[in-house]
């Protein structure tokens, strides 16, 4: 305890003064990033296919989540909140990270706000504001679960002088601030300072940036004075995340100190487990390991502290830890988490004498299954983040490019396409067939039980076109294609505004408009050539630009910009045939289609004459043509084309048999993997057996 003490102590005395003192900033750029992300608000989707699913986010998945939140038969969500706030008796009820799914939801609304100032939602994050102040503490701690036992037993929750930290870890019976390690206390907190950042920079009001100030205080207070078994109470670490950027809000040091700790105290934990991540103290960490979604969160926090504060060891094992996810356990739709129910097979822990078990974890180097696999949404989300700030700290394509692939195909997915309904798991083979059943629906519900994945979705892609660009120095680099309006100032303050026309993902054809820029002062245009690219042409009001358009990177233009100057990027967009690692068992001599930055699927509806989705094989030269279609009013570029049939009888009570033939045709429809269950339920597939 005397360690994480002096640890913090220095910065703590310091942080005392300076926040007296210090106002609210809004910081442009890390120390160690090479990238600033364009403020909130200055860009808007307008049409194609971002323009489309945002009109949905916003007019239906919002006020569609708050009727789940609002209604307790359903969903104690909110009515938890305004029992802690003494509004309402009762009792809580729900899953203990219910908190932070409240202000995951919380943060996309503030997010659309930012774009379109609908006054209604304005209207409704005061009310559910209002609720989460009334319900916090005076000392900072914010947890329903423990502050509405509290009311209950009749403790002043407003009183300073609180006995808030427990002393018996991991004890299920155990009540109280931190004193088990499954309430995601972190976690929770870890999300409300994300909300509240998004709030306060959407709407200029510090209503729910104070609780978070007060909670992030409060959190410091816990750190100074925990023992490291205690800490490590850290689990699904969000607020690694939220540290830091509460730091960059408000730019109090202690924050920054304490992010950095963070990292220190987790290597202090005896006999830690990979369900934890804490088994392996991180800077001892080279491969990816353990629970999928606190792995995935975990390196991106570790990656926004490396951000601040340099630390070369916190890069190195980052970008091992990315090379080992992406060549060798990650799924093609950029999913992470192949088992539902894992083993850490390298643990050196024998207390107990068993492998540990992890839930939902990545597996083995190369150890991916299709039917079985678990692929959280969560997971999903957080590799999408991890790869975001890998780019912001480097601005190499690689890592926006695995940004892109997970938006498409596997954050996507986790939701409807009417914007209602959501799924927990993104296996890449639904099969009526199985002899067992797995914990999660095959179907898109409303509610899941554990709702943790749906408000992420919400969040994520209701902030997809903050995404879109980033800034630097040099000038504009474009990251995500689609119809869209950047207006922002450059790093020389000056003002720009560019308008996007594209039809992409459908295809490759992209317009970028200048609409205002500096005179006489040159800065240039940075155009993302993805992975999938082959052929590229690149020009500026009609005239090619005489430059290398290599896969995978970034192109520059510069030059002195005017107003209605054009650049125009055309890709060819062929469909492909991928296949895998030949250590990628389940998928040996199978194949996957891609076409742009999307992943097909086929369902058996779209077999011609209801055949079987097991007998249709791939020949390896089909012909698939996209054709435009419509999927529950949605638009989206199928492929069509004729595969081969196998004389394949029923397999029942069989387990071997000789080969058969496949000798007839048969024609098929594949769409984009992420709009996958929208006619019903369905038998699905994404890799398909290759007939050569």
């Amino acid at each position: 305890m005397k360690t994480l003490k002096l640890l913090l102590l220095s910065a703590t005395l310091v942080a005392t003064a300076h926040a007296q003192t210090n106002g609210l900033t809004d910081m442009s750029q890390s120390k160690y990033s090479q990238m600033s992300n364009t403020e909130i608000g200055a860009v808007r989707w307008t049409n194609g296919f971002w323009g489309d699913r945002f009109n949905v986010f916003e007019n239906t998945t919002i006020l569609s989540m708050w009727n789940t939140w609002n209604t307790p038969e359903i969903s104690h969500g909110f009515r938890n909140f305004e029992i802690a706030a003494g509004v309402c008796p009762g009792e809580h009820w729900g899953p203990p990270f219910h908190d932070g799914d409240v202000y995951k939801w919380l943060e996309g609304v503030a997010a659309v706000y930012a774009v379109n100032k609908d006054p209604k939602l304005g209207e409704l994050m005061d009310h559910v504001i209002t609720h989460i102040a009334k319900a916090q503490r005076e000392d900072g701690y914010i947890h329903t679960p423990v502050i509405i036992e509290e009311r209950n037993k009749g403790i002043d929750t407003h009183k300073k002088d609180q006995t808030v930290i427990g002393t018996k870890v991991g004890e299920e019976d155990e009540k109280g601030a931190f004193a088990n390690r499954l309430n995601f206390e972190t976690y929770n907190l870890g999300h409300l300072m994300m909300a509240a950042i998004v709030h306060h920079r959407a709407t200029g009001k510090r209503t729910l940036l104070d609780v978070a100030v007060k909670a992030t205080d409060f959190l410091c207070h816990f750190y100074e004075t925990a023992s490291a078994e205690l800490a490590r109470n850290a689990i699904c670490p969000s607020h690694y995340m939220g540290v830091v950027e509460m730091y960059r809000v408000t730019r109090n040091p202690r924050y920054l100190e304490l992010s950095k700790n963070l990292i220190d105290i987790r290597g202090m934990v005896e006999n830690g487990t990979d369900d934890n991540q804490d088994r392996v103290p991180f800077r001892d960490q080279k491969v990816a390991m353990g629970h999928a979604v606190r792995a995935n969160y975990l390196y991106a926090g570790v990656a926004d502290v490396y951000a601040e504060t340099g630390e070369n060891l916190l890069m190195e094992n980052l970008q091992s830890i990315w090379k080992d996810i992406v060549t060798r356990k990650m799924y093609i739709t950029g999913a992470c988490g192949a088992l539902y129910d894992g083993t850490s097979p390298d643990a050196t822990c024998y207390q107990p004498d068993s492998i540990q078990k992890v839930h939902q974890s990545y597996g083995r180097p190369y150890q991916l299954p299709n039917s079985t696999a678990h692929n959280e949404t969560c997971a999903n989300i957080g590799n999408m983040l991890f790869n975001w700030r890998m780019f912001q700290t480097s601005g190499d394509a690689k890592y926006t490019d695995l940004v892109e692939n997970c938006f498409y195909n596997s954050i996507l997915s986790g939701i409807s396409l009417d914007g209602k309904k959501y799924f927990y798991t993104n296996p890449l083979r639904i099969s009526a067939d199985l002899p067992y059943t797995l914990r999660w629906p095959k179907e898109r519900t409303e509610y899941i039980s554990c709702f943790c994945c749906p408000p992420n979705t919400v969040r994520t892609l209701c902030e997809a076109q903050n995404y879109a660009y980033s800034i630097n120095e040099k000038g504009i680099w474009c990251n995500m294609y689609g119809g869209s309006e950047l207006e922002t100032k450059l790093a020389t303050g000056d003002k720009v505004k560019l308008t996007q026309m594209s039809d992409y993902p459908w295809d490759g054809n992209v317009q970028l408009t200048v609409e205002l820029a500096p005179k006489k002062r040159a800065f240039s245009l940075f155009m993302r050539i993805p992975e999938w690219c082959e052929k590229a042409t690149l020009t500026v009001n009609g005239e090619a630009i005489n430059t290398s358009l290599k896969a995978n990177t970034y192109t520059e233009i510069n030059r002195v910009w005017k107003k209605g100057d054009k650049v125009e990027l055309v890709m060819d967009m062929p469909v492909k045939l991928m296949e895998s690692h030949p250590l990628v068992e389940e998928t040996r001599n199978q194949i996957a289609v891609k076409r742009g930055p999307l992943v097909y699927c086929l369902e058996n509806i779209d077999i011609e004459n209801g055949k079987r989705i097991d007998d249709v094989l791939i020949p390896a030269d089909i012909k698939l043509t996209p054709k435009k279609i419509t999927i529950q009013g949605s638009p989206v570029v199928a492929l069509e084309g004729t595969a081969r049939l196998a004389n394949n009888d029923s397999w029942e009570n069989t387990l071997y048999r000789a080969v058969s033939k496949a000798d007839k045709s048969v024609n098929i429809r594949l769409i984009p993997y992420y709009a996958w269950g929208n006619r019903g339920k369905t038998e699905m597939t994404v890799w398909m057996p290759l007939s050569r």
